[in-house]
C-alpha cells in the first residue's frame, strides 16, 4: 500500500485507512468482537496503517475493539479518535456537545485507557461546539500534546474560520469531513484552505454510506437501528433518483476493470496527494476491494468522464437529518 503524508505534518499513513465505526455502531447490529478484531487485523496485513474510531461509537466499545485489535502492532499503526460529546443516554448523544477544556482532557485520559495506548496519534474535535471558543479547544489539545498524551490535533466538519482560528493556536494536522462523488461541499472553500495551511484531509463516508458501491437500491431495507433510515438521501425516492449516479459509475468501472467503489475511492485519491479516505466495512471481501482502489490509476480522460457523469446527476436528499445537519460546517 502506498503511503501519504497528511498535509505538512510528519504523519505518514496508508493511502486508504479504515473507518471502524460501523463495526459496532450506526449501521445495524454490531459485529461479534472477535470478528471485528479479525477484520481490523486483516486490514493491517493488507497494509492499512490509519484506523479511525471515537468514544461516541458504541459508545466506548469501538475504542476498546480497536485497542485490542491493534495491540500487537501498536508501533506500526496510527490510531485516531475523537472528543466533543457529553455521552448520556443514546437518544441524546448527538445533541449534547461538550468541548470544554477540562472535558477534553478527561476524554483523552479515558480514551487512552480504552485504547490501551500511551499516546493518541490523532485527536479530533468530533463536532465544533459553539459554546466554547475554538482557541480554548486548540489550547487544550496543545496542552495534551505537551504532556505527551496526544501527537496530532484534528477537526471534523469544521468551517473555514474555525479551521483558521484553531490552526493559529495549535497546528491542525487533519480535517475529517464527508467527501465523495455525491457529497462535494468541501471543494469550493475547504480544500483550498487546507492546501494553503498544509492540513491533510481525511474524507469519511467516501462511498456515500455504501450507496456508491452499487449494492444498495431503492428496494433495499436496512436494519431497524441503521442510521440510514433517518437520512433524507436514503429515502426510497431519493435512492431511486440517485441510482443514475451509480449506473454511470458502473459503466466507467467496467471500462477500467474495477468496481464502482474502487472508482469512487480512486477518484478521491486523485484529487490531492494529501487526501486519505477512510471507508468502513464489516466484510473481508469489501475490505480487500476498498484497499484495491489504491492500485487503480485514473487518467485525465477517466477523470473527465467521471466529472461529466457526476455533473449529469443532481443528487437528491440531504446528507444528514435536519438536527444533525446543523452541526456541520461551523
Amino acid at each position: 500500500m502506498q503511503k501519504r503524508k497528511l498535509g505538512n505534518s510528519n504523519l505518514e499513513v496508508s493511502a486508504i485507512g479504515l473507518g471502524c465505526m460501523g463495526l459496532s455502531f450506526a449501521y445495524g447490529p454490531a459485529l461479534e468482537k472477535q470478528q471485528g478484531v479479525a477484520l481490523i487485523r486483516a486490514a493491517v496485513e493488507r497494509g492499512v496503517t490509519l484506523f479511525d474510531t471515537a468514544e461516541v461509537y458504541g459508545p466506548f466499545v469501538n475504542e476498546e475493539l480497536v485497542g485490542e485489535a491493534l495491540a500487537p502492532v501498536r508501533d506500526q499503526v496510527v490510531i485516531a479518535t475523537k472528543f466533543g460529546f457529553d455521552i448520556g443516554s443514546m437518544a441524546e448523544r448527538h445533541r449534547s456537545l461538550n468541548s470544554r477544556p477540562e472535558h477534553i482532557k478527561a476524554v483523552a485520559d479515558a480514551s487512552l485507557k480504552r485504547l490501551n495506548v500511551d499516546v493518541i496519534d490523532l485527536f479530533y474535535q468530533h463536532r465544533v461546539d459553539p459554546a466554547v471558543p475554538i482557541e480554548d479547544v486548540a489550547g487544550a489539545v496543545k496542552d495534551l500534546i505537551a504532556a505527551g498524551k496526544v501527537r496530532h490535533f484534528g477537526l471534523s466538519e469544521a468551517g473555514v474560520q474555525t479551521i483558521r482560528r484553531a490552526h493559529a493556536v495549535q497546528k491542525v494536522t487533519a480535517l475529517q469531513s464527508e467527501y465523495s462523488l455525491w457529497e462535494r461541499g468541501v471543494e469550493a472553500e475547504i480544500l483550498p484552505l487546507l492546501e494553503e495551511l498544509g492540513i491533510g484531509f481525511v474524507p469519511y463516508s467516501p462511498l456515500g454510506r455504501g450507496f456508491l458501491t452499487g449494492a444498495i437500491s431503492a428496494s433495499t431495507t436496512f436494519a431497524s437501528d441503521d442510521f440510514r433510515n433517518l437520512v433524507p438521501r436514503f429515502t426510497p425516492e431519493a435512492r431511486r433518483a440517485n441510482q443514475a449516479l451509480v449506473d454511470q459509475l458502473g459503466q466507467i468501472a467496467a471500462g477500467k476493470g474495477a468496481t464502482p467503489a474502487q472508482i469512487a475511492l480512486a477518484w478521491l485519491l486523485a484529487q490531492k496527494p494529501w487526501i486519505v479516505p477512510i471507508p468502513g466495512t464489516t466484510k473481508l471481501d469489501r475490505l480487500a476491494e476498498n484497499i484495491g482502489a489504491a492500485r487503480v490509476e485514473l487518467t485525465a480522460a477517466d477523470l473527465a468522464d467521471i466529472a461529466k457523469a457526476v455533473a449529469a446527476v443532481e443528487v437528491q436528499g440531504a446528507r444528514y437529518p435536519e438536527q444533525l445537519l446543523g452541526m456541520v460546517g461551523r
